[in-house]
Formats: C-alpha cells, sequence, structure tokens
C-alpha cells in the first residue's frame, strides 16, 4: 500500500483527503461536545479539529519513510481547509493571512503542550493544557473526562502503522466512554 501511495499523485493526495475526512469525522462526534464538554462553537471545533490532528501527526512522526511525508501532506491539507473555511465565514482576502498565522502559531503551541505532557505521561499537565485550549477553562479537572480520552487516543494510535493509518484510518476510542469521569467533576 505505500508503494502505491508514492506512486501516482492522484492516489497520494486521495489517501491524505481520506485520513483528513476520517480525522474530521472523530474530532466531530458528539459525545466529545455532550459529554466532555467541548463548546459546540466555530472556536470549539477547531480545537477538537488539531487536537485529533495532533493525535495522529505524533504516531505519524514516530513511524519510518515515508510518514513524515504523510505527515506533511496532512498538516497541509488540514490547513487549506481551514484557509477555506475562512472565506466562507467571510473573512476577506487580506484578512486571511493574518488569521492563518495565528492559526497556525495556536496549531503548533497546542502541539508543543500537548506532546510534553503525553510524552512525560503527566495527566494533570495534559487535563490543564486541554482545559485551557479546548474547554476554555482554569480548572483542569473540567478535562478530567477529555483528558482521559486523549491519552486513550495516543495509547490507541501508538498500535497503528502507515498501513493502517492509510488504510482503514487512525482508531479513536469512543468518546463515550469518558463522559463519567467528565460528569464526575461537574
Amino acid at each position: 500500500m505505500i508503494s502505491r501511495f508514492f506512486r501516482r499523485g492522484d492516489a497520494r493526495r486521495q489517501s491524505i483527503e481520506t485520513l483528513h475526512v476520517r480525522i474530521n469525522a472523530a474530532s466531530r462526534q458528539a459525545a466529545l461536545y455532550a459529554g466532555l464538554g467541548v463548546p459546540d462553537s466555530v472556536e470549539g471545533r477547531f480545537e477538537c479539529l488539531i487536537l485529533h490532528v495532533i493525535l495522529v501527526l505524533r504516531r505519524l512522526n514516530r513511524l519510518p519513510p515515508p510518514a513524515a511525508d504523510v505527515a506533511q501532506d496532512l498538516v497541509n491539507s488540514v490547513f487549506l481547509q481551514l484557509d477555506a473555511s475562512l472565506r466562507e465565514l467571510g473573512v476577506g482576502d487580506f484578512g486571511v493571512p493574518k488569521r492563518m498565522k495565528k492559526l497556525g502559531a495556536a496549531f503548533y503551541g497546542r502541539a508543543s503542550g500537548y506532546d510534553g505532557a503525553l510524552d512525560a505521561s503527566d495527566l494533570p499537565a495534559l487535563r490543564t493544557a486541554l482545559a485551557r485550549n479546548v474547554l476554555g477553562s482554569e480548572a483542569a479537572g473540567a478535562a478530567a473526562g477529555l483528558g482521559d480520552y486523549v491519552q486513550a487516543a495516543d495509547a490507541a494510535l501508538a498500535q497503528a502503522d502507515l498501513d493502517a493509518l492509510l488504510g482503514e484510518g487512525p482508531r479513536f476510542p469512543e468518546p463515550d466512554g469518558f463522559v463519567a469521569a467528565a460528569e464526575a467533576v461537574r
């Protein structure tokens, strides 16, 4: 499958689009919003999307070549989607580059924060970052369920190879299973 990925540009683009669509679907699961407290707003959807993209990129960055190329293509695809979304929201041609720069800084800042917490297995730091970035709260406890979900998703993705990520897609846990932890702190 990997050799096919690099043979033809159309197949490569289709593989990335399919991966992107699957990540989008995972980031839009209702339980993330209704059960784990992610705000159902443009900002909340952005945060949830980039959280899922970051989790997939973490796995891709740990795989051998050509996974790094897939990771770069995925980032490009995500930012093209964000650019198009800004334009659909009515942001003018002069405002889009400035907003894209801010979105890029937010993306890479969050990636660094989540990576650090996940690499150190520091659940309190992860919950703090998720509460601040995703939930818009200063209380780390508000992100108890979301933090558990992110740790489980990272562990599940760690089992996937490149063929699995491009073939069946990234496997994220069902967020419903983490709602009890979120409700315990409410």
